[in-house]
Protein backbone atom coordinates (compact mmCIF):
# COMPACT_ATOMS: atom_id res chain seq x y z
CA UNK A 1 0.00 0.00 0.00
CA UNK A 2 2.77 2.47 0.89
CA UNK A 3 4.63 1.68 -2.33
CA UNK A 4 1.48 2.43 -4.31
CA UNK A 5 0.84 5.66 -2.39
CA UNK A 6 4.42 6.78 -3.02
CA UNK A 7 3.54 6.73 -6.76
CA UNK A 8 7.16 6.28 -7.80
CA UNK A 9 8.26 9.56 -6.21
CA UNK A 10 11.07 7.83 -4.34
CA UNK A 11 10.05 9.03 -0.90
CA UNK A 12 10.14 5.43 0.29
CA UNK A 13 12.51 2.65 -0.63
CA UNK A 14 11.09 -0.63 0.64
CA UNK A 15 13.30 -3.67 1.09
CA UNK A 16 12.30 -7.30 1.73
CA UNK A 17 14.47 -8.42 4.63
CA UNK A 18 13.44 -12.06 4.10
CA UNK A 19 14.72 -12.04 0.51
CA UNK A 20 17.68 -14.24 -0.35
CA UNK A 21 20.90 -12.28 -0.22
CA UNK A 22 19.63 -9.68 2.23
CA UNK A 23 22.44 -8.75 4.64
CA UNK A 24 21.28 -7.30 7.98
CA UNK A 25 24.88 -6.45 8.88
CA UNK A 26 24.71 -3.71 6.27
CA UNK A 27 22.50 -1.88 8.75
CA UNK A 28 24.54 -2.81 11.81
CA UNK A 29 21.86 -5.24 12.95
CA UNK A 30 21.14 -8.95 13.02
CA UNK A 31 18.49 -10.72 10.98
CA UNK A 32 16.77 -11.64 14.25
CA UNK A 33 16.58 -8.00 15.37
CA UNK A 34 15.18 -6.86 12.03
CA UNK A 35 12.59 -9.65 11.95
CA UNK A 36 11.43 -8.91 15.50
CA UNK A 37 9.90 -5.54 14.56
CA UNK A 38 9.70 -3.14 11.65
CA UNK A 39 12.74 -0.94 10.99
CA UNK A 40 13.41 2.02 8.78
CA UNK A 41 16.57 3.74 7.65
CA UNK A 42 16.56 7.53 7.45
CA UNK A 43 18.47 9.36 4.70
CA UNK A 44 21.33 10.02 7.13
CA UNK A 45 21.62 6.26 7.88
CA UNK A 46 19.92 6.39 11.29
CA UNK A 47 17.92 3.24 12.05
CA UNK A 48 14.44 3.76 13.53
CA UNK A 49 12.04 1.06 14.62
CA UNK A 50 8.50 0.34 15.70
CA UNK A 51 5.71 2.86 15.39
CA UNK A 52 8.21 5.59 14.49
CA UNK A 53 8.69 3.84 11.13
CA UNK A 54 4.96 4.07 10.44
CA UNK A 55 4.86 7.70 11.54
CA UNK A 56 7.62 8.61 9.09
CA UNK A 57 6.44 6.38 6.22
CA UNK A 58 2.85 7.60 6.39
CA UNK A 59 4.05 11.21 6.57
CA UNK A 60 6.23 10.62 3.49
CA UNK A 61 3.19 9.62 1.41
CA UNK A 62 0.95 12.38 2.75
CA UNK A 63 -0.96 10.37 5.35
CA UNK A 64 0.84 11.57 8.46
CA UNK A 65 -2.45 12.75 9.91
CA UNK A 66 -3.52 9.09 10.28
CA UNK A 67 -0.73 8.35 12.74
CA UNK A 68 -0.39 11.84 14.25
CA UNK A 69 -2.24 10.82 17.46
CA UNK A 70 0.51 8.24 18.12
CA UNK A 71 2.84 11.20 18.72
CA UNK A 72 0.69 12.66 21.49
CA UNK A 73 2.30 12.29 24.93
CA UNK A 74 -0.50 10.16 26.42
CA UNK A 75 -0.99 7.95 23.38
CA UNK A 76 2.63 7.51 22.31
CA UNK A 77 3.58 4.95 25.01
CA UNK A 78 0.32 3.06 24.44
CA UNK A 79 0.82 2.93 20.67
CA UNK A 80 4.44 1.84 21.09
CA UNK A 81 3.47 -0.91 23.57
CA UNK A 82 0.60 -2.09 21.37
CA UNK A 83 2.92 -2.32 18.38
CA UNK A 84 5.53 -4.30 20.36
CA UNK A 85 2.80 -6.79 21.34
CA UNK A 86 1.56 -6.99 17.74
CA UNK A 87 5.11 -7.46 16.40
CA UNK A 88 5.67 -10.43 18.73
CA UNK A 89 2.37 -12.02 17.66
CA UNK A 90 1.93 -10.85 14.06
CA UNK A 91 2.52 -14.14 12.28
CA UNK A 92 0.01 -15.99 14.44
CA UNK A 93 -2.53 -13.13 14.31
CA UNK A 94 -2.37 -12.84 10.54
CA UNK A 95 -2.56 -16.59 9.91
CA UNK A 96 1.03 -16.81 8.71
CA UNK A 97 2.39 -19.17 11.33
CA UNK A 98 5.19 -21.63 10.63
CA UNK A 99 4.11 -22.12 7.02
CA UNK A 100 4.79 -18.47 6.21
CA UNK A 101 8.44 -19.10 5.44
CA UNK A 102 10.25 -21.91 3.73
CA UNK A 103 13.27 -21.46 6.00
CA UNK A 104 14.22 -20.26 9.45
CA UNK A 105 15.24 -16.93 7.88
CA UNK A 106 12.01 -15.16 8.82
CA UNK A 107 11.32 -16.92 12.09
CA UNK A 108 10.84 -14.81 15.19
CA UNK A 109 12.53 -16.23 18.28
CA UNK A 110 12.35 -15.10 21.88
CA UNK A 111 15.45 -13.27 23.07
CA UNK A 112 18.02 -15.62 24.52
CA UNK A 113 16.59 -18.58 22.62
Amino acid sequence: MLRRLDRGRGRLDLEDIAAPGFDAARYGATQHDLMARIHGVLPDGTLVEGVEVFRRAYAAVGLGWLVAPTRWPLLRPLADAAYRWFARNRLRLTGRGAAACDSDRCAVHARGA
